[in-house]
Protein backbone atom coordinates (compact mmCIF):
# COMPACT_ATOMS: atom_id res chain seq x y z
CA UNK A 1 0.00 0.00 0.00
CA UNK A 2 1.40 3.31 -0.64
CA UNK A 3 3.75 2.39 -3.33
CA UNK A 4 2.26 3.23 -6.44
CA UNK A 5 1.95 7.28 -5.20
CA UNK A 6 5.69 6.53 -4.11
CA UNK A 7 6.88 5.69 -7.14
CA UNK A 8 4.86 8.09 -9.10
CA UNK A 9 6.71 11.02 -7.27
CA UNK A 10 10.50 9.75 -8.68
CA UNK A 11 10.82 10.59 -11.74
CA UNK A 12 13.65 8.03 -12.18
CA UNK A 13 11.31 5.11 -10.38
CA UNK A 14 8.43 6.14 -13.16
CA UNK A 15 11.03 6.28 -16.41
CA UNK A 16 12.73 2.38 -15.22
CA UNK A 17 9.33 0.96 -14.26
CA UNK A 18 7.56 2.33 -17.16
CA UNK A 19 10.00 1.03 -19.86
CA UNK A 20 9.74 -2.80 -18.22
CA UNK A 21 5.95 -2.36 -19.02
CA UNK A 22 6.73 -1.06 -22.55
CA UNK A 23 9.44 -3.54 -22.88
CA UNK A 24 6.92 -6.83 -22.42
CA UNK A 25 3.62 -5.69 -23.04
CA UNK A 26 1.49 -7.23 -25.85
CA UNK A 27 -0.76 -3.60 -25.58
CA UNK A 28 -0.19 -0.21 -25.75
CA UNK A 29 0.68 1.07 -22.18
CA UNK A 30 -0.57 4.24 -19.96
CA UNK A 31 0.91 5.53 -17.60
CA UNK A 32 -1.28 7.00 -14.60
CA UNK A 33 0.25 10.15 -13.02
CA UNK A 34 -0.01 11.09 -9.59
CA UNK A 35 -1.32 14.74 -9.33
CA UNK A 36 0.52 14.76 -5.63
CA UNK A 37 3.62 16.30 -6.69
CA UNK A 38 4.95 19.77 -7.24
CA UNK A 39 5.07 19.90 -10.74
CA UNK A 40 3.43 17.53 -12.89
CA UNK A 41 5.60 18.40 -16.53
CA UNK A 42 8.87 16.08 -15.38
CA UNK A 43 6.98 13.28 -14.43
CA UNK A 44 5.29 13.03 -17.52
CA UNK A 45 8.10 13.62 -19.82
CA UNK A 46 9.82 10.95 -17.51
CA UNK A 47 7.15 8.47 -18.63
CA UNK A 48 7.59 9.21 -22.40
CA UNK A 49 11.24 8.36 -21.61
CA UNK A 50 10.17 5.27 -20.90
CA UNK A 51 8.33 4.53 -23.58
CA UNK A 52 4.89 5.07 -22.82
CA UNK A 53 2.09 5.18 -25.74
CA UNK A 54 0.54 7.54 -23.51
CA UNK A 55 -0.41 8.83 -19.55
CA UNK A 56 -3.73 8.92 -18.01
CA UNK A 57 -4.46 12.07 -15.73
CA UNK A 58 -4.69 12.63 -12.81
CA UNK A 59 -4.94 9.72 -9.65
CA UNK A 60 -6.76 10.84 -6.77
CA UNK A 61 -5.02 13.39 -4.12
CA UNK A 62 -4.00 12.08 -0.96
CA UNK A 63 -6.67 13.55 1.54
CA UNK A 64 -8.84 13.48 5.00
CA UNK A 65 -12.34 13.79 4.12
CA UNK A 66 -13.58 14.72 7.65
CA UNK A 67 -12.99 14.22 11.27
CA UNK A 68 -15.47 11.79 13.64
CA UNK A 69 -15.34 14.49 16.64
CA UNK A 70 -17.16 12.20 19.47
CA UNK A 71 -14.80 9.69 18.66
CA UNK A 72 -11.83 12.07 17.94
CA UNK A 73 -10.64 9.74 14.61
CA UNK A 74 -10.14 11.09 10.95
CA UNK A 75 -12.93 9.69 8.73
CA UNK A 76 -13.63 7.08 7.48
CA UNK A 77 -12.32 4.72 10.28
CA UNK A 78 -11.62 1.15 10.41
CA UNK A 79 -12.44 0.27 14.45
CA UNK A 80 -10.42 2.87 16.14
CA UNK A 81 -8.02 4.54 13.52
CA UNK A 82 -7.48 5.86 9.59
CA UNK A 83 -5.31 6.85 7.05
CA UNK A 84 -5.33 9.42 4.32
CA UNK A 85 -7.12 8.27 1.30
CA UNK A 86 -7.46 9.31 -2.37
CA UNK A 87 -10.10 12.61 -3.05
CA UNK A 88 -11.77 12.38 -6.33
CA UNK A 89 -15.05 13.33 -8.14
CA UNK A 90 -16.40 16.93 -8.90
CA UNK A 91 -14.18 18.92 -6.59
CA UNK A 92 -10.50 17.54 -8.00
CA UNK A 93 -11.39 18.72 -12.05
CA UNK A 94 -9.63 22.21 -11.48
CA UNK A 95 -6.69 20.46 -10.63
CA UNK A 96 -6.96 18.04 -13.37
CA UNK A 97 -7.80 20.70 -15.98
CA UNK A 98 -4.39 22.62 -14.92
CA UNK A 99 -1.63 19.18 -15.18
CA UNK A 100 -3.62 18.06 -18.79
CA UNK A 101 -2.72 21.47 -19.86
CA UNK A 102 0.89 22.09 -18.39
CA UNK A 103 1.66 18.65 -20.39
CA UNK A 104 -0.19 19.52 -23.50
CA UNK A 105 1.41 23.20 -23.93
CA UNK A 106 4.79 21.53 -23.22
CA UNK A 107 6.53 21.52 -26.69
CA UNK A 108 8.58 18.45 -25.33
CA UNK A 109 6.03 16.34 -24.78
CA UNK A 110 4.38 14.27 -27.60
CA UNK A 111 2.23 11.13 -26.60
CA UNK A 112 -1.38 11.34 -26.09
CA UNK A 113 -2.84 12.38 -22.87
CA UNK A 114 -6.28 10.64 -21.74
CA UNK A 115 -7.78 13.11 -18.61
CA UNK A 116 -9.10 12.17 -15.69
CA UNK A 117 -10.60 14.00 -12.46
CA UNK A 118 -14.15 15.22 -12.16
CA UNK A 119 -15.44 14.26 -15.65
CA UNK A 120 -19.67 14.65 -14.96
CA UNK A 121 -21.11 15.75 -17.66
CA UNK A 122 -20.56 16.13 -21.63
CA UNK A 123 -18.94 19.78 -20.76
CA UNK A 124 -16.49 18.40 -18.31
CA UNK A 125 -15.60 16.30 -20.99
CA UNK A 126 -15.44 19.55 -23.74
CA UNK A 127 -13.46 21.29 -21.55
CA UNK A 128 -10.58 17.81 -20.75
CA UNK A 129 -10.71 18.07 -24.78
CA UNK A 130 -9.99 21.39 -25.30
CA UNK A 131 -7.01 21.45 -23.52
CA UNK A 132 -4.96 19.00 -24.83
CA UNK A 133 -6.35 15.31 -24.12
CA UNK A 134 -7.54 13.17 -26.55
CA UNK A 135 -9.90 10.78 -24.43
CA UNK A 136 -11.71 11.20 -21.14
CA UNK A 137 -12.45 8.50 -18.11
CA UNK A 138 -15.19 8.37 -16.29
CA UNK A 139 -15.55 7.09 -12.30
CA UNK A 140 -17.19 8.43 -9.90
CA UNK A 141 -20.20 9.84 -11.76
CA UNK A 142 -20.99 6.31 -13.00
CA UNK A 143 -20.47 4.83 -9.41
CA UNK A 144 -23.68 7.79 -8.60
CA UNK A 145 -25.21 7.51 -11.91
CA UNK A 146 -25.00 4.37 -13.77
CA UNK A 147 -23.69 3.53 -17.24
CA UNK A 148 -26.02 5.85 -18.75
CA UNK A 149 -23.76 9.23 -18.19
CA UNK A 150 -21.98 7.86 -21.39
CA UNK A 151 -25.08 8.33 -23.40
CA UNK A 152 -25.78 11.40 -21.98
CA UNK A 153 -21.76 12.80 -22.97
CA UNK A 154 -21.79 11.50 -25.95
CA UNK A 155 -25.19 13.39 -26.81
CA UNK A 156 -24.21 16.37 -25.20
CA UNK A 157 -20.35 16.24 -26.92
CA UNK A 158 -22.51 15.26 -30.70
CA UNK A 159 -24.43 18.62 -30.30
CA UNK A 160 -21.30 20.59 -28.90
CA UNK A 161 -18.94 19.83 -32.25
CA UNK A 162 -21.99 20.32 -34.55
CA UNK A 163 -22.56 23.83 -33.24
CA UNK A 164 -18.53 24.72 -33.45
CA UNK A 165 -18.32 22.76 -37.05
CA UNK A 166 -16.00 20.52 -36.10
CA UNK A 167 -15.82 17.49 -38.16
CA UNK A 168 -13.90 15.39 -36.02
CA UNK A 169 -12.02 15.17 -32.66
CA UNK A 170 -9.01 16.13 -33.86
CA UNK A 171 -10.26 19.20 -34.85
CA UNK A 172 -10.86 20.37 -31.50
CA UNK A 173 -8.61 18.64 -28.99
CA UNK A 174 -6.09 21.58 -27.26
CA UNK A 175 -7.82 24.23 -29.00
CA UNK A 176 -7.79 26.06 -26.02
CA UNK A 177 -3.86 25.21 -25.19
CA UNK A 178 -2.70 28.41 -27.27
CA UNK A 179 -5.15 31.02 -24.70
CA UNK A 180 -3.25 29.16 -21.29
CA UNK A 181 -0.80 31.13 -20.54
CA UNK A 182 1.74 32.47 -17.62
CA UNK A 183 0.92 35.14 -15.43
CA UNK A 184 3.73 37.45 -16.32
CA UNK A 185 2.18 37.05 -20.22
CA UNK A 186 -1.55 38.46 -19.14
CA UNK A 187 -2.48 42.15 -19.81
CA UNK A 188 -2.41 43.91 -16.85
CA UNK A 189 -4.45 46.59 -18.66
CA UNK A 190 -7.42 44.54 -19.93
CA UNK A 191 -10.38 46.02 -17.36
CA UNK A 192 -13.66 44.93 -16.21
CA UNK A 193 -16.58 46.16 -13.60
CA UNK A 194 -19.33 44.77 -11.90
CA UNK A 195 -22.94 45.31 -14.11
CA UNK A 196 -26.09 44.63 -12.13
CA UNK A 197 -29.36 43.73 -14.52
CA UNK A 198 -32.13 45.66 -12.58
CA UNK A 199 -34.60 43.57 -13.87
CA UNK A 200 -33.11 40.56 -12.51
CA UNK A 201 -32.10 41.35 -9.24
CA UNK A 202 -33.89 40.06 -5.94
CA UNK A 203 -32.51 42.25 -3.93
CA UNK A 204 -30.64 39.22 -1.83
CA UNK A 205 -27.43 41.99 -0.99
CA UNK A 206 -25.27 38.73 -1.43
CA UNK A 207 -23.13 40.78 -3.65
CA UNK A 208 -23.35 43.84 -1.05
CA UNK A 209 -21.60 41.62 2.01
CA UNK A 210 -19.15 39.50 -0.32
CA UNK A 211 -17.94 42.63 -2.01
CA UNK A 212 -17.86 44.62 1.74
CA UNK A 213 -16.23 41.69 4.17
CA UNK A 214 -14.70 39.76 0.92
CA UNK A 215 -13.28 42.13 -2.03
CA UNK A 216 -12.98 45.97 -2.16
CA UNK A 217 -15.84 47.69 -0.51
CA UNK A 218 -17.99 49.05 -3.98
CA UNK A 219 -20.79 47.80 -4.08
CA UNK A 220 -23.08 49.65 -1.81
CA UNK A 221 -26.93 48.79 -0.76
CA UNK A 222 -29.57 50.72 -2.17
CA UNK A 223 -29.87 54.57 -0.80
CA UNK A 224 -33.54 54.93 -1.62
CA UNK A 225 -36.17 52.96 0.32
CA UNK A 226 -37.84 50.94 -1.70
CA UNK A 227 -35.10 50.34 -4.23
CA UNK A 228 -33.38 46.89 -3.97
CA UNK A 229 -30.96 47.20 -6.72
CA UNK A 230 -27.34 47.68 -4.91
CA UNK A 231 -24.95 50.38 -6.17
CA UNK A 232 -21.74 49.51 -8.27
CA UNK A 233 -18.81 52.22 -7.53
CA UNK A 234 -16.85 51.77 -10.74
CA UNK A 235 -14.62 53.74 -10.42
CA UNK A 236 -13.30 51.18 -7.21
CA UNK A 237 -14.21 48.01 -9.46
CA UNK A 238 -11.19 45.77 -9.88
CA UNK A 239 -13.37 43.10 -11.87
CA UNK A 240 -12.83 40.65 -9.11
CA UNK A 241 -16.10 39.24 -9.84
CA UNK A 242 -16.69 37.82 -6.57
CA UNK A 243 -19.96 39.40 -6.79
CA UNK A 244 -20.66 37.59 -9.60
CA UNK A 245 -19.62 33.84 -7.94
CA UNK A 246 -22.47 34.60 -5.07
CA UNK A 247 -24.75 35.93 -7.10
CA UNK A 248 -28.22 33.59 -7.11
CA UNK A 249 -29.83 34.35 -10.06
CA UNK A 250 -27.85 33.55 -13.31
CA UNK A 251 -26.99 36.38 -15.59
CA UNK A 252 -28.10 39.19 -13.11
CA UNK A 253 -24.47 39.84 -12.70
CA UNK A 254 -22.54 40.49 -15.77
CA UNK A 255 -18.54 41.20 -15.92
CA UNK A 256 -18.09 44.37 -18.44
CA UNK A 257 -15.26 44.97 -19.75
CA UNK A 258 -14.39 49.10 -19.90
CA UNK A 259 -12.46 50.69 -22.83
CA UNK A 260 -9.75 52.40 -20.30
CA UNK A 261 -7.27 54.08 -23.02
CA UNK A 262 -4.62 51.83 -22.29
CA UNK A 263 -2.76 49.35 -24.82
CA UNK A 264 -2.08 46.36 -24.25
CA UNK A 265 0.40 46.03 -21.61
CA UNK A 266 2.25 42.21 -19.93
CA UNK A 267 3.81 42.19 -16.30
CA UNK A 268 7.22 40.72 -18.17
CA UNK A 269 6.71 44.14 -20.79
CA UNK A 270 6.23 46.56 -17.31
CA UNK A 271 9.70 44.96 -15.60
CA UNK A 272 11.71 45.39 -19.41
CA UNK A 273 10.22 49.21 -19.55
CA UNK A 274 8.13 48.27 -22.82
CA UNK A 275 4.86 49.23 -21.67
CA UNK A 276 2.70 51.94 -19.07
CA UNK A 277 0.21 50.32 -16.78
CA UNK A 278 -3.07 51.32 -16.14
CA UNK A 279 -3.28 52.74 -12.52
CA UNK A 280 -4.77 50.92 -9.87
CA UNK A 281 -8.29 50.77 -8.60
CA UNK A 282 -9.22 49.52 -5.43
CA UNK A 283 -6.13 50.85 -3.76
CA UNK A 284 -6.96 52.83 -0.09
CA UNK A 285 -4.09 54.46 1.70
Amino acid sequence: RGMGSAVGQECKLNETITSWAAEYSTVPVLIKLTPNVDDIVPHGLAAQRGGADGVSLINTIKSIIGVDIDRFVPEPRVDHASTNGGYCGPAVKPIALHMVAALARDERFKIPISGIGGVSNWRDAVEFLLLGASSVQVCTEVMLRGYRVVEDMIEGLTEYMRRHSFARLDDMIGKAVPNYSEWGELDLNYETVAKIDADKCIGCQACVVACHDGAHQCIHPPKEAGTRVPIVDEGECVGCNLCQIVCPVPGCIDMAEVDNGFAPATWNEHVAGEATLRPKKGVHT
